[in-house]
């Protein structure tokens, strides 16, 4: 089989996995919106880990401004884990020997 060793590439993947899982729980992005009004933190897991919403847009009273202020602001910090994680995953996929697939 030219050295294919199932066992091992599976041993390989698994220990890939778990460094994946540890860097997801590692991986914290951050991204604001509004000039600054909400700041929010994901983690590599997508979970919202903090909200900061400035008290001045609070009571400026414009309720769907500041919704859309938190909606853009969550989806941008989704957005960079998703480029945190697709570069990490790529690395790994790499040192498998798999990053063309």
């Amino acid at each position: 089989m030219g050295g294919f060793n199932l066992q091992q590439l599976m041993s390989q993947a698994k220990q890939q996995y778990e460094s994946l899982q540890k860097k997801m729980q590692e991986t914290v992005v951050e991204a604001s919106s509004g000039g600054g009004t909400v700041h929010v933190k994901m983690d590599g897991r997508k979970q919202l880990l903090g909200l900061k919403i400035d008290p001045e847009a609070v009571k400026a009273g414009d309720i769907e401004m500041l919704q859309d202020l938190i909606t853009a602001a969550v989806n941008e910090a989704a957005r960079k884990v998703d480029q945190a994680m697709q570069s990490t995953v790529g690395g790994l996929l790499g040192g498998m020997g798999l990053g063309n697939l």
